[in-house]
């Protein structure tokens, strides 16, 4: 099984990464976060605020390469950047499932099953490639 744990980390944002995850962290994150990926609630163990990269991603499960990123009211204003971010993210390996930050404050149910569903269907990939 590939594991994601180092590869391409960037320690080089660590403070940063740091400052996102206890001071700007947005309601949508924490609602995500404690309803979901914190104490192995999927079965896999979730980082905030990851860098990897030049990138700090909002959720990363090293074990499946999976990247969970929440899309603010930022975001509206930067697609290419979010496409070119996402391009070089999955060119380094790993998958990535986007969310609007609406979507997971008022359809947490609908969020929740669609990120299980895609580690059971990513778990099952990697069982079958080992």
């Amino acid at each position: 099984m590939k594991r994601f744990d180092h590869n391409h980390y960037n320690p080089k944002l660590k403070e940063y990464a740091r400052e996102l995850r206890t001071e700007t962290v947005s309601k949508a994150e924490k609602v995500i976060w404690k309803g979901l990926l914190s104490r192995k609630q999927t079965g896999e163990r979730f980082l905030r605020q990851r860098p990897i990269s030049n990138f700090i991603v909002d959720f990363f499960a090293p074990e499946i390469g999976r990247i969970i990123e929440i899309d603010g009211n930022s975001h509206f204003s930067k697609p290419d950047y979010d496409s070119y971010r996402e391009d070089k993210l999955v060119s380094l390996g790993y998958t990535l499932i986007r969310f609007k930050e609406g979507d997971v404050i008022w359809n947490m149910d609908v969020v929740s099953e669609q990120v299980r569903h895609v580690i059971h269907v990513l778990r099952a990939e990697m069982s079958s490639s080992s």
